[in-house]
Order: structure tokens, then sequence, then C-alpha cells
């Protein structure tokens, strides 16, 4: 009697790890499933940066005749499938990796809040806003990594704060000076979503700059002394 209860615990723990190896591969398979899933490309339906520089690319190539709006509709699909046959990729209307390289489009993407990101984040803001209330340093870490993911600028965090002529506090050594406290703040915040200017590029202070591309740009928000621009 005893030795069959033994065979019988045996044989229902050998069951139960079973149905748990079993268990765990089918969540895993879930879960490779679903992450596969989240990296999309740009085809019909898709939004944002990216769609708005492939529908850019192709008006200059006169295959996109419309209005650039970041929506990938028909009239972008057909656009895409001219081009695609032009350079004699698969013409499938979605704008591939393949595809996206034939029309010189690079995009990156906003880096996690690592300790490294946020301090070299936090050195730019504090060097560009230092003086500025803090929503104002919050903008400019936002318009930095605004440019991370539009086709303009560089596609990481270090390509755009040390992209040449972007930033004079770069060259004129406030880079380099102690970091204030809140910019430290400011940079978590912005690397964690928060964009106090709705997605603008760029910003200036009126009365340092001249410039005269920078002040032609259209003005989203002021916060501080900074116009923020689209």
């Amino acid at each position: 009697m005893d030795r069959s209860y033994k065979k019988l615990h045996l044989t229902a723990a050998i069951a139960t790890a079973v149905i748990t190896a079993l268990v765990c591969l089918f969540f895993g398979l879930t879960e490779i499933s679903q992450r596969q899933s989240i990296a999309t490309i740009s085809q019909v339906g898709s939004r944002g940066n990216e769609v708005k520089a492939i529908q850019e690319k192709l008006k200059e190539r006169g295959l996109f005749k419309s209005d650039v709006t970041g929506y990938y509709g028909e009239i972008t699909r057909r656009a895409v499938v001219a081009f695609q046959k032009q350079q004699g990729i698969s013409q499938t209307g979605i704008a591939g990796p393949l595809t996206l390289k034939a029309l010189g489009i690079s995009i990156g993407s906003v880096p996690a809040a690592t300790q490294a990101n946020v301090s070299l984040l936090a050195r730019i803001i504090s060097a560009e806003a230092r003086g500025e209330p803090y929503v104002g340093q919050v903008a400019v870490g936002a318009v930095i990594l605004n440019r991370i993911e539009h086709p303009s600028f560089p596609d990481t965090l270090s390509g755009v704060i040390y992209q040449s002529g972007a930033f004079t506090a770069v060259t004129d050594g406030q880079f380099n000076q102690p970091v204030a406290d809140s910019a430290y703040r400011a940079a978590k915040d912005a690397l964690n979503g928060w964009d106090p200017t709705g997605g603008c590029i760029y910003y200036y202070n009126p009365a340092k700059t001249s410039n005269k591309f920078i002040r032609s740009r259209p003005t989203v928000t002021v916060i501080g002394s900074h116009r923020f621009c689209m």
C-alpha cells in the first residue's frame, strides 16, 4: 500500500511538472508573439514623423502629390508602390527597411531613462536652460528627444547633443559647468514622456539670437525666455 502510494505520488509530480512546462512554453511563445507585434512599420493606417518623412521624400521625387499630413493613406501607398517600382524593390506598398533606406530616411527612438542618459540630457538642459522655470527645463529636454525621432536630425541622444552647430552651450564651455539639481529631474521627466512643447524641434531666446532661420519657424509656445518652434 505504501509502495503504491509513493508510485502514485511520483506520477502526479511528473504530470504536474509536464503541465507546468507546457504552460510556461505557451506563455513564453505568447510573449514572443506580442513583442513581435509591437515592432511595426509604416503602412496604411500608420501615423507619425516617419510617415511625414516618407511623404516629404516622395514629394521631392514628384511621386506624392498631396499634402504632407503624417497619415499613411491610399495616396501614400500608391506613391510608395511607384517608388518601389522605380527602385526595383518588391512592390508591397509598405515602407519597410529597404524602402526607407532607398528614400534616405533614418529615425531613432527615445532612449530609456538610464542613469547615463539622464546625466547626459541633464548636462545639456542645465547648460541651455539654467535659470529657466522648471517646465522650461523639461521643454528643452523634450526638444532634444523630439529631434531623435525626427528624420532631419541624428538618431541618438549623443548624436543630437553633439551635432555640429546645434547647441552653443556645447562649444562655449557651459556644457562642462556643474549641473543644476533641477536639470536631473527635468531630464527624467522628459525621458519619461513629458513634453510641454507639443512636439517642437527648435527653441530660441529672441533676446539672444538674430538668426533668420530660427526666427522664421512657427512658434508653438513660449516658456520662460524661450520660444518653442516646429
